[in-house]
């Protein structure tokens, strides 16, 4: 399991309709590790969830987090947590920065899209490209101008930022002209972040386009069902301790290894974090997560135990 790091809340700051900032210092006696754009921390909450948020803030910014949370209408208990219960002044658990949203800092050209509070981390990954002197541009969509979070910040930054903010414009903005209108050399790298039908739009737009070089991040898991030739019933072995489980369709992969006593790391139980990432030995997986790419879940090198399965009788796992 990761260690966890206590860290201080120094403020809590309102940056639009039901979006706080959440700024983050290190507990006394505590580091906290250096991150790059696109990673994400785990916030241990007062109420026993864990939930993830991207960190917003510059890479350049030693010894302080920063986070956006927007409360879900329908949330879970995460957001409205995080904005009914915590304090300035209290300390929280989190879990040191993963990424599974990484930036090609070397590219081209960037177009980054933002949805809503998508933004969080894509301002991230603008202030990185910025501070590189790389050739970049933002769109950035929300309903309303008051319930965009860091307007302010993003134009002080002086980059080329094409705005929509769909009471204004009559409407939601057309993504695949925008799309079209970008440079579309093998050099340019699109990402997204936002609600799951811009996600899906973008995907979909991209590979129409023929861009390669895109990448997304969801707050939200897609749902996937199993696939036709995954087993109802499979063994799973621990390469390094040698322990079995018999997984069945009343437990997940992961919910049978940690009913084991077996420490794995974990987080959303969704598939969208990236928390439980497990190698593969051997056997080839039913893959069910919204975080590896198509390549990666072809290679069958890694897995997300919390929502995944399996197609082979026995599936082998470098635990």
């Amino acid at each position: 399991m990761s260690t966890l790091l206590n860290a201080f809340i120094k403020t809590i700051r309102h940056e639009a309709d039901d979006v706080f900032s959440i700024e983050l210092l290190p507990a006394p006696g505590m580091v906290f590790p250096a991150f790059d754009a696109g990673s994400h921390i785990d916030l241990h909450l007062p109420n026993g969830l864990v939930r993830n948020y991207s960190l917003l803030n510059s890479t350049e910014d030693a010894g302080r987090y920063v986070i956006g949370v927007l409360l879900d209408r329908a949330s879970r208990g995460g957001s409205k947590c995080v904005h009914q219960q915590l304090r300035v002044g209290t300390t929280i658990p989190i879990a040191p920065p993963r990424n599974n949203f990484k930036l090609h800092e070397d590219a081209g050209h960037s177009v980054l899209v933002a949805g809503g509070i998508g933004i969080t981390p894509i301002l991230c990954m603008v202030q990185r490209l910025k501070a590189l002197g790389r050739s970049q541009e933002l769109l950035y969509f929300a309903r309303s101008r008051k319930s965009a979070a860091f307007v302010d910040r993003i134009e002080a930054l002086g980059i080329d930022v094409t705005w929509h903010f769909d009471d204004e414009r009559g409407g939601p903005p057309d993504l695949k002209a925008l799309l079209a209108a970008r440079p579309a050399g093998q050099g340019t790298h699109y990402y997204a972040c936002g609600p799951s039908v811009l996600l899906d739009a973008f995907e979909r737009h991209c590979a129409a386009l023929g861009y390669a070089n895109a990448h997304i991040e969801r707050f939200a898991a897609l749902a996937v069902e199993p696939s036709p030739n995954a087993q109802a019933t499979y063994t799973a072995e621990l390469r390094k301790s040698g322990r079995t489980f018999v997984i069945t369709p009343e437990r997940s992969l992961l919910a049978c290894l940690l009913e084991g006593g077996v420490d794995v790391d974990h987080s959303c139980l969704e598939g969208v974090c990236g928390t439980c990432e497990t190698a593969i030995v051997s056997g080839v997986p039913d893959h069910r997560d919204s975080v590896l790419s198509a390549a990666e879940k072809a290679s069958n090198k890694v897995m997300m135990v919390c929502v995944s399965g399996c197609k082979s009788e026995r599936l082998v796992l470098d635990l």
